[in-house]
């Protein structure tokens, strides 16, 4: 059971969503954007993909039929959340699947071996995380030399929509620009660090009604899009854990 305050804040207030029926409801709200993003990902069959922050599944199920069996071997996807609620929602509902796991579990310590994964998603997660410097260390450490990391969030510092969104939510989160991702991601040596917006196709009807924002903002906030920041590892193996690189 993930063990520090911060992951059992995050993990008391998503079993909340979870019970509440919230998954359907953030499928709903970012498939569009995920779609756009599993493109560019460019997956292949056979390749090893982790979902991080995976909530219900929904987008670990589509990357699943992406990477199945094909000439280079049998692709898997791991789905990992720190709800438990979450992980047994997305266990009911991928039970037809036969290359996805779904593990319990913090993303400040991944557990998985070294150099495993081809591909990393994570689909508006990285916010949530209190110690996000450890998460991209931990990524780093478990993905295959030339993985490629790809990290897709609304609520960034250059997006005055999702500054408010953030003011509603009862856990703390991170807000910075993308260029402050791009140096993070750069201080823990990743390669070819990018960022890009993602605009939401998704129709916005003229009644539609939030305590949030009027429907001309939501286009607007869905015109700006979403913020992507993608990355690949170095062609370097990460040594086990409790070993020293000299």
């Amino acid at each position: 059971m993930p063990g520090n305050e911060g992951d059992e804040r995050l993990r008391q207030e998503f079993n909340e969503w979870a019970m509440a029926g919230h998954g359907p409801q953030m499928e709903r709200h970012h498939l569009n954007i995920a779609e756009q993003t599993i493109r560019r990902m460019a997956l292949k069959p056979g390749e090893r993909v982790l979902d991080l922050g995976c909530g219900t599944g929904w987008a670990s199920r589509i990357v699943a039929r992406l990477v199945a069996t094909g000439p280079a071997g049998f692709g898997q996807v791991v789905g990992l959340d720190i709800s438990d609620e979450m992980i047994a929602r997305a266990r009911e509902a991928s039970r037809d699947f036969e290359n996805l796991l779904f593990v319990w579990g913090s993303a400040e310590k991944i557990p998985w071996e070294e150099n495993y994964f081809d591909k990393v998603l994570s689909i508006e997660a990285f916010y949530y995380y209190p110690d996000q410097e450890r998460v991209i260390s931990e990524l780093f450490r478990v993905m295959a030399p030339r993985g490629r990391l790809y990290i897709l969030i609304n609520l960034y510092r250059d997006s005055p929509y999702g500054v408010r969104w953030a003011e509603r939510l009862k856990v703390p989160v991170h807000i910075r620009s993308a260029q402050e991702y791009e140096e993070m991601l750069k201080r823990h040596t990743f390669e070819e660090v990018e960022t890009c917006l993602i605009p939401d196709e998704t129709p916005t009807p003229d009644d539609y009604k939030s305590e949030l924002f009027t429907a001309e903002e939501m286009r607007e906030l869905r015109r700006m899009g979403a913020l992507l920041i993608s990355a690949r590892k170095p062609n370097f193996r990460t040594p086990p854990r409790g070993m020293e690189v000299y």
